[in-house]
């Protein structure tokens, strides 16, 4: 009975993208009142298929989601023999997320990064920081306006580089602040 919840959450969650609020739920279940939503959650967060973040948001877990298989590795240079191991099975938001509260996605437009393997359409993983290292690839704010470039640093000196020579690095003037806003973590790349 219960997979039977598990299964509409599941496709709610695919195809929206957040989880059903307790009315829709409600709705979607029919069941006459938000308490036994409220039982339903909490059988869903025992087992482990869903979980609470710090200010009670519902938060789908891998055991709800599953994973995907890793069947093991392949070569990109010279071919090697198939080996087809089962070694383990991965969550990609636990491949590529560390902090959950603080990781979101945005979508790339620009070519100012194309020869670091980011290209427009692609989805960007970030995490929201303001602490990044000198090369590190970051959403930064200057100028009034948002952009992704590699940051880099030097004794004193802060600017941002792009990864396309037709683009000139930006070196925030001294009545500029240069804010850094998140770290990319992944690109994502449909093809």
């Amino acid at each position: 009975m219960i997979e039977r919840y598990k299964n509409k959450i599941r496709k709610f969650y695919d195809d929206n993208k957040i989880m059903p609020s307790y009315r829709e739920m409600m709705k979607m279940f029919d069941l006459k009142s938000k308490n036994a939503v409220f039982k339903l959650v909490n059988k869903l967060v025992d087992e482990g298929s869903v979980e609470k973040d710090s200010q009670g948001r519902l938060m789908p877990t891998d055991k709800l989601l599953g994973g995907l298989k890793v069947l093991g590795s392949v070569e990109a240079g010279f071919p090697t023999p198939a080996e087809e191991d089962l070694a383990e099975t991965m969550s990609l938001d636990n491949y590529l997320i560390q902090n959950k509260e603080a990781t979101f996605m945005l979508k790339v437009s620009g070519e100012s990064m194309l020869d670091a393997g980011i290209q427009p359409g692609d989805m960007l993983i970030v995490e929201r920081r303001s602490d990044a290292k000198d090369g590190d690839i970051v959403v930064a704010f200057i100028d009034s306006g948002y952009t992704v470039k590699f940051l880099r640093k030097r004794r004193e000196k802060v600017w941002l580089e792009a990864a396309n020579e037709r683009f000139k690095d930006i070196v925030p003037a001294e009545s500029e602040e240069l804010k850094i806003m998140a770290v990319v973590k992944a690109v994502i790349r449909k093809y």
